[in-house]
């Protein structure tokens, strides 16, 4: 059975964060439903990616995937006020062994679906003041993995938040593997007819790297 992961968008998404952490998740057999407030398109913030949604969160079964992804970008102020996104949020943290990734801004629905008490994590750094005020403690690297809880600050982070997700969800080698098979195939010779435990927290190093301020973007 074919492993499905959740991305939650809202016009306004972060078009790399978004494109290629689901690709990323792809190349480790994992395909992504893509979901928000409501059916239709959504549009990227510096317009480069389109979505469509066919399914409203409030809609979806929170037991159907295997990770929940959070995309930065302006998106997450327009999510973290929508009920349905937070209670789908909220109740795919209470099952056993959810994985959840969030990079740059997405932690913002977090925040708002009360669920970071106690946790460690990174974001980027103009929200880092929330997170702390939520409960949480934050630290300034490019990723953080506290259990299932796998988190970055910037769309710069985002090769080592896809290693560290696909780590948390035991998915590691698939890439490797598939492409090892790949290469055999490929030069095979003809031969005789006889012929998942809990990941450690991931600490890559701190890095200064920081997206644009608000008054840039």
């Amino acid at each position: 059975m074919t492993q499905r992961a959740v991305m939650v968008v809202a016009n306004g998404f972060h078009d790399e964060e978004a494109a290629e952490t689901v690709a990323y998740l792809k190349d480790h057999g994992v395909d992504v439903k893509v979901t928000g407030i409501k059916k239709g398109e959504v549009t990227g913030k510096h317009g480069r990616q389109t979505l469509s949604i066919d399914t409203p969160v409030a809609d979806l079964n929170p037991e159907d995937f295997i990770a929940l992804f959070l995309p930065g970008g302006t998106a997450p102020e327009a999510l973290r006020l929508d009920d349905d996104v937070l209670s789908f949020t909220r109740r795919y943290f209470e099952r056993e062994g959810a994985v959840v990734g969030a990079i740059c801004h997405g932690a913002q629905i977090l925040i708002s679906a009360g669920v970071l008490a106690g946790r460690t994590l990174t974001c980027y750094e103009g929200i880092r003041d929330d997170v702390r005020l939520a409960g949480a403690r934050y630290q300034d690297k490019k990723v953080v993995t506290d259990g299932r809880l796998v988190t970055s600050r910037t769309p710069k982070d985002i090769p080592a938040f896809n290693e560290a997700l696909v780590k948390a969800l035991g998915l590691e080698d698939t890439a490797a593997e598939d492409e090892s098979a790949d290469t055999d195939a490929d030069t095979a010779v003809e031969a005789p007819a006889d012929l998942a435990a809990e990941p450690d927290a991931a600490e890559a190093a701190a890095d200064s790297d920081t997206e644009p301020t608000e008054a840039t973007r």
